[in-house]
């Protein structure tokens, strides 16, 4: 009987330490940890995964590169997911935060094009154009011999095309409504300010169009001509002759 009991005592003691082990808490994983795990699913394009498991390693407040590495994580998994916005605010807080960093001109470049990616037309309100021409602007000032530079200027030039377009857009809605002078404004506003736009014919056509309806003749003579002049094969050469011999 005495040895039934012991091996029970014995049995009871076992099972104690056993339940005891497996409720044991779990360590927490470190930020080397976590930071792969943020590595695994960006690879994978589990994108919201990574920045979940990014955003744990800040949390974390580990070592000064490993934190640059998962901000920019952050921003590069917004930026795949087409998430531009959250992405472009990452790579400001980036650049802000890390200066001189080997990735801060990749964030501004980046940045610019996280902007450009919200452009959804002419015909729309042009902040984001607006935005991203400065970001491309302000990145070809700071970092002239980048890698980047030859496509930072390509989509200079693409921004500067839509705001010209954008201002010749509203010009034509103000002619086609009969506000003349507003017409005029825009027009003079895009050739003063987008001279290097290839589709500026339209916009001396129609300036000279909106002078001609303004009653400006001389105005209109001196723009048809000079359309004629700088775009001999232009779409609009035989309008603005028509032009020149019907109306003035």
């Amino acid at each position: 009987m005495k040895l039934l009991r012991y091996r029970l005592l014995v049995a009871g003691t076992a099972l104690l330490m056993l339940q005891g082990c497996a409720s044991a808490p779990k360590t927490d994983p470190t930020p080397e940890e976590l930071y792969a795990q943020g590595e695994t699913a960006f690879q994978k394009s589990r994108y919201e995964q990574a920045v979940e498991s990014w955003k744990k390693v800040k949390e974390t407040f580990p070592e000064p590169e490993l934190a640059a590495r998962a901000e920019i994580g952050i921003a590069n998994a917004y930026f795949l997911n087409h998430d531009f916005i959250e992405a472009g605010a990452e790579y400001e807080n980036f650049r802000k935060l890390h200066p001189t960093h080997e990735l801060a001109q990749f964030s501004l470049y980046r940045q610019g094009l996280a902007s450009f990616n919200l452009i959804t037309g002419i015909d729309t309100d042009q902040t984001p154009t607006k935005n991203a021409l400065a970001l491309f602007e302000s990145f070809i000032r700071q970092y002239p011999k980048s890698q980047y530079v030859a496509k930072v200027q390509e989509k200079i030039a693409d921004c500067r095309g839509k705001l010209a377009q954008y201002e010749i857009y509203v010009g034509r809605f103000y002619y086609r409504t009969d506000n003349y002078q507003a017409a005029i404004g825009r027009f003079e506003g895009a050739l003063t300010n987008f001279p290097d736009y290839t589709g500026n014919d339209e916009t001396l056509f129609y300036l000279a169009k909106a002078y001609i309806a303004n009653r400006q003749s001389d105005k209109a003579q001196t723009v048809l001509s000079r359309l004629i002049r700088e775009y001999p094969t232009g779409k609009y050469l035989d309008d603005a002759r028509k032009l020149l011999a019907d109306k003035l």
